[in-house]
């Protein structure tokens, strides 16, 4: 099941963080700190579009793997619990069903952040 294997991974990367940066690229991510770990994220991200755009089934299971491992470091280096992250897709499945995503409305717990972080190919922020 993902969700164990993601416990897993969770434990394994708590366990790595503090290792050796010469041995561990566990270690040597969380060396960079968060711009790196947020760096690593979004690169995977975009290889994972760009292997979809050209249907590349392979490549983008490769990527996902990579995406999910970055993911999970980001939320160790934040003090996040793949527990914390189910708790809220369980909530939001109770509020707007499996399949749904949160509408763009924002929650008071949400109204420091600004707009999305979604530019279209070409725009520039204002």
């Amino acid at each position: 099941m993902m969700t164990d294997s993601v416990q897993r991974l969770h434990a394994a990367i708590e366990q790595a963080r503090e290792g050796d940066p010469a041995r561990s690229r566990t270690a040597r991510l969380f060396g960079g700190g968060m711009p790196k770990m947020a760096k690593k994220l979004a690169e995977e991200a975009v290889e994972i579009g760009i292997a979809a755009l050209q249907d590349q089934r392979r490549e983008t299971i490769l990527e996902s793997a990579d995406l999910i491992y970055n993911l999970v470091a980001l939320w160790s280096a934040m003090d996040i619990a793949p527990d914390d992250i189910w708790a809220e897709l369980d909530r939001r499945e109770r509020l707007y069903g499996i399949a749904e995503k949160l509408p763009k409305t924002r929650s008071p717990d949400r109204s420091k952040r600004q707009r999305p972080l979604k530019l279209a190919i070409g725009e520039t922020r204002r």
